[in-house]
């Protein structure tokens, strides 16, 4: 199913109208099932943190809009039982992104699903999948290419329309820097870059907590208390985890991640106050020198 081929007349609330149009930025995508207005903006927000991850196998959780999950595995089946680990409750009716093909194994432990988004789908999936009414996404245009998609982010306003490049940032290793007497480990820094790709496409002021290639707690778009609430969301996964934030850190959000006994924090950039404070608790910090802001 292509976009000319529907017609979406709600908006995100059924008193909007709306409707979709095709570009000249589309991927290439089919879908089994009619997609709503919220559905399309869910899915891009799952494809444009799973797009990260496309050599690698990758799941990710979205609802209404929201990373739930972000896990990575040697096989499918291990990145998706992770994922479930990291937020088991948002898990259930949620919108699932992959990075591989479903086959049948994978599609039953789906089936509490709404939306599954992959590049290929086995023939035995999607007769479960359609067997037990859930609607299935085919991104026919190879994941690797996806960014290439990525268009200027418009908003209008009554105060003028703003216009922006997408954010196409990476890291650089000119300015990718530990700053402090804590040296990490190879891993850490595997588990530091995981995390700072998912947290570039959270909603700020974002945190991702993560180890072993998987999330413990994403928290974002809180005015205020937003690191204490992934920390607690994530309770004893704390322990030696790594922290992105996609903003710089005060005094207060090291002394809290210290409590949580985090190991490494990843941000843009720190102050040297930062710096003694993370060095007094024997933690490593990671300054990119790049901000990832995302309202």
């Amino acid at each position: 199913m292509k976009v000319e081929e529907f017609e979406i007349t709600e908006g995100e609330n059924s008193h909007q109208t709306a409707s979709v149009e095709p570009n000249e930025k589309m991927i290439d995508y089919d879908s089994s099932k009619k997609l709503s207005f919220l559905d399309i903006l869910t899915i891009t927000q799952g494809l444009n943190v799973v797009s990260e991850f496309f050599d690698v196998n990758a799941v990710v959780t979205v609802t209404n809009t929201g990373v739930c999950a972000v896990a990575l595995g040697k096989s499918l089946e291990e990145a998706l039982m992770e994922a479930i680990d990291a937020n088991p409750v948002d898990f259930i009716d949620s919108n699932i992104v992959v990075s591989a093909e479903v086959d049948s194994d994978i599609a039953k432990m789906l089936k509490q699903s709404n939306i599954v988004v992959a590049p290929k789908f086995t023939k035995n999936a999607i007769e479960y999948f359609e067997t037990h009414d859930i609607c299935y996404v085919t991104i026919n245009t190879p994941l690797k290419d996806y960014k290439k998609y990525l268009s200027e982010e418009t908003r209008v306003t009554p105060l003028g329309t703003l216009i922006q490049a997408p954010n196409l940032g990476e890291l650089n290793k000119d300015t990718f820097k530990v700053v402090t007497k804590a040296k990490p480990t190879v891993e850490q820094i595997e588990d530091a870059v995981f995390a700072w790709k998912v947290a570039k496409h959270i909603k700020s002021q974002g945190i991702v907590i993560a180890k072993d290639l998987k999330t413990s707690a994403i928290s974002q778009g809180l005015p205020s208390s937003f690191i204490e609430h992934a920390l607690n969301f994530a309770c004893e996964k704390t322990k030696d985890a790594i922290l992105a934030s996609d903003m710089p850190l005060s005094i207060h959000d090291i002394n809290a991640a210290a409590q949580g006994r985090i190991a490494l924090i990843i941000v843009p950039s720190v102050t040297p106050e930062i710096i003694q404070a993370a060095d007094k608790f024997q933690m490593a910090i990671i300054t990119t020198g790049i901000t990832n802001i995302l309202h």
